[in-house]
């Protein structure tokens, strides 16, 4: 049966193994061997990130085509309104093309785990929170869809993707679930019908 673990990917730390510049990188993290990250988390974004021991796992959560959501919780520089996360519901126009719609609403400050450097301050600069959900995965997305509607990301947290969610895990704190035949897309689909 496979298996997964769900980390809580510190900040500053790679999604993969191996580094030739000596950066903190998942191997100081994770000690099963045979796992491997389905999806990617950039270095400077925190939170939940899979790995697999099962290669059609792996697959089918990273894979574009399944479009799994994948849900943020997003500091955002200045108070962010209506009106911006209208615009992230309707979809941003990026360099690379229109996003598909957002979920996207308001968040107060979360009960969260100090980052390590600490967010930049301003005081004369207030900051806001939201969560957002997108079922893409182009290159830095979230951050460019907070900059496009007048808002840039100051930090960046997965909370869940599909149906597996962070919890209360600690920054390093992983946990390790067997999964159970989890259904394709197209299985999800037929049964709909």
């Amino acid at each position: 049966m496979p298996s997964i673990i769900l980390l809580n990917k510190p900040y500053g730390v790679l999604s993969q193994f191996t580094d030739d510049r000596g950066r903190p990188t998942l191997a100081d993290h994770i000690r099963c061997k045979g796992f491997y990250a389905a999806g990617r988390l950039d270095s400077d974004s925190e939170g939940l990130l899979l790995l697999t021991d099962d290669g059609a796992l792996q697959h089918q959560i990273s894979h574009p085509r399944q479009k799994l959501p994948k849900t943020y919780w997003v500091q955002v520089e200045g108070e962010i309104g209506p009106g911006a996360l209208a615009k992230l519901r309707r979809g941003v126009s990026l360099k690379d093309g229109v996003t598909a719609p957002a979920r996207a609403r308001s968040l107060p400050a979360p009960d969260i785990w100090p980052r390590v450097p600490p967010v930049r301050e301003r005081k004369s600069v207030a900051t806001s929170w939201l969560e957002l959900t997108i079922r893409e995965g182009r290159n830095r997305q979230v951050r460019r869809m907070t900059a496009a509607v007048g808002f840039p990301t100051l930090r960046l947290i997965r909370t869940a993707i599909g149906n597996w969610r962070l919890g209360d895990l600690a920054p390093g704190e992983q946990r390790i679930e067997e999964v159970f035949a989890a259904p394709t897309r197209t299985a999800r689909n037929r049964r709909r019908r």
